[in-house]
């Protein structure tokens, strides 16, 4: 048998089932053990979790970003734009904010509700019922658009170039089963599938790095990375795509990442995604009824902790190998006629028989893993927003099969959405393109409401409305001129060139600015908080004291550590 053959060959194949069985047993075991841990008690655990360790934390929130995306998107845009896209994955700083400074914050109000909340719950205690509907509103619509879809479209194209399954079949089979584990599994089963395959993708996404560099430097790594950072330095016109950073107008790079507004554009939309999301959020929020809030809060943090490091990872996991990817195939060495294809043939080229077996596991756990955390997040805000409200006193096993059916629509209208945006921007700049336009007015509510006490119900409410409207014009404007792009002929699109040809950056920045203006505004005309309202985001001395109890030197010095691991990153691509 040849060890080193480009195709998967039966040993690889007798992995791969083996391995399946095996990933099967050990959720099933764990939804069972778990089960009968928690008979009688409400679907909270289900969708919520029930206080799991901080290192099952760390690795269930990197799971739950790490999707297909990654392996096919952020692979592709290495392959093509170098380390443009970088700022988005050097963004373990942002999750330390969620530790040290939301999980406070969020778990204050659970005290107050009695109950573990969502981030539409938070919203409704501090502005007013319409605000929490409307942001359930707009992350629902954001997974449509940005999770469904895309995992659909990236795993049928990792698929098709892995085993050369048809793209559709991949697609399709991706969905039901990741739809087939969520209604069965629910949170337990995601955290359970979080801490099995993080190990087996990171171990697998390094050996393609190394092994790929060994192969571009004829056996030395260090030889591999010199001709990888050669090759992309003369790319883009000679203005190179390894630096993070386009200062100068005549760099192409620049009319898409402009300057420092890159960095700015990124930490909008790492703030947004990272610290109020509920597919994110909801990682930290289980708890053990009766704990104390030290003990949750110390969990949480330290979860987020260990997540900042594994951030850290991807853009060596998947980004760097797209680079190394283009310098072979610029050698000869592989065939890639599509950057999307970047990740799924550097796996094929240089892992060894056996070996890709094992790693494409990792990458079928990561990809429904990360989908599956979408789909629990979900049914979590439809049944606890809207069905709930609606439908009083009713089981938890009606609550927790109406919490299924939302999935399976979600999943539907996501397919329905993957048509058009086949049509739009490459992979990675659409999904981030999407998410700049959901971002600022997420990041204006959460951050003003939390952070000053006298801005108003009514401003909060008004902020969300008016940023998702905005932001879905824009949207509107991009899948009509081509997000810019084309040429539009008129009265009306030569005056609105401002709204619809601004770069997607820009644009985003402009529109936080905007936003927060506008809740300063309205709250000047619209009545104040009550008491109860101010008390939700206020500590007690006593809530102070536990917040301190909650942290020592090892999580100083862990996100001391973080911060200067990207740092460093951002100093060498400068």
């Amino acid at each position: 048998m040849n060890w080193n053959s480009t195709e998967f060959v039966w040993l690889d194949w007798a992995v791969l089932a083996i391995g399946v069985i095996g990933v099967i047993w050990a959720v099933w075991h764990a939804i069972v053990k778990d089960r009968k841990a928690q008979k009688g008690e409400d679907s909270s655990a289900y969708l919520f979790g029930k206080g799991e360790p901080w290192y099952v934390i760390g690795m269930a929130i990197f799971a739950a970003n790490i999707g297909s995306e990654h392996l096919v998107g952020l692979a592709g845009t290495g392959a093509k734009s170098g380390v443009g896209m970088a700022h988005w994955e050097m963004q373990g700083w942002m999750i330390l904010i969620l530790g040290w400074l939301f999980v406070p914050f969020y778990q204050l109000l659970i005290n107050k509700m009695g109950k573990i909340i969502t981030m539409p719950d938070f919203l409704k205690f501090r502005y007013t019922q319409r605000t929490g509907s409307w942001l359930s509103i707009i992350t629902l619509v954001a997974y449509i658009l940005t999770k469904v879809s895309v995992t659909a479209l990236t795993g049928g194209i990792f698929f098709e170039y892995l085993w050369g399954l048809n793209f559709w079949a991949g697609a399709i089979g991706l969905i039901v089963l990741t739809t087939i584990f969520t209604v069965f599994g629910g949170m337990k089963g995601v955290m359970t599938l979080s801490t099995i395959q993080t190990p087996i993708l990171v171990i697998g996404s390094f050996l393609v790095l190394f092994l790929g560099l060994s192969t571009l430097g004829g056996g030395s790594i260090s030889a591999g990375w010199t001709d990888m950072m050669d090759y992309c330095s003369k790319l883009n016109n000679g203005y190179g795509t390894t630096h993070m950073f386009h200062w100068e107008q005549g760099d192409s790079m620049y009319q898409e990442y402009p300057g420092f507004v890159v960095f700015l554009g990124a930490t909008i939309i790492g703030f947004w995604y990272w610290c109020t999301d509920q597919h994110i959020v909801q990682r930290v929020l289980g708890q053990v009824p009766g704990e104390s809030n030290a003990e949750v809060m110390k969990r949480a943090r330290r979860g987020t902790i260990a997540a900042g490091f594994f951030k850290v990872l991807p853009c060596f996991m998947f980004l760097i190998p797209g680079m190394i990817a283009a310098a072979l195939a610029q050698k000869g060495a592989i065939q890639m006629n599509e950057t999307d294809a970047a990740f799924a043939i550097m796996v094929k080229t240089v892992l060894p028989a056996g070996i890709k077996g094992i790693v494409t596991i990792g990458f079928i756990c990561a990809l429904v893993a990360s989908l599956a955390a979408f789909f629990n997040s979900c049914a979590t805000l439809f049944t606890e927003d809207f069905y709930k409200p609606l439908k009083k006193g009713m089981s938890e096993a009606h609550y927790v099969f109406v919490g299924r059916v939302a999935t399976v629509v979600v999943v539907v209208l996501g397919f329905a959405w993957l048509p058009i945006m086949m049509k739009m921007d490459t992979l990675y700049n659409y999904l981030q393109g999407i998410q700049s336009l959901l971002a600022p007015a997420m990041v204006a509510v959460f951050a003003m409401g939390i952070f000053f006490k006298k801005i108003t119900p009514k401003a909060g409410e008004y902020t969300m409305i008016v940023g998702f409207l905005i932001g879905m014009l824009r949207l509107v404007t991009n899948v009509i001129t081509d997000t810019g792009k084309s040429t539009m002929d008129g009265a009306f699109w030569n005056a609105t060139t401002w709204f619809w040809q601004t770069n997607w950056l820009v644009f985003e920045c402009w529109l936080l600015v905007f936003l927060i203006i506008f809740m300063v505004v309205v709250s000047c005309f619209t009545p104040a908080p009550s008491k109860e309202q101010v008390e939700a985001i206020t500590f007690t001395s006593d809530f102070k004291k536990s917040i301190r109890e909650s942290w020592g030197a090892f999580d100083i010095i862990g996100s001391l550590l973080v911060i200067g691991l990207c740092a460093a990153f951002y100093w060498y691509f400068w």
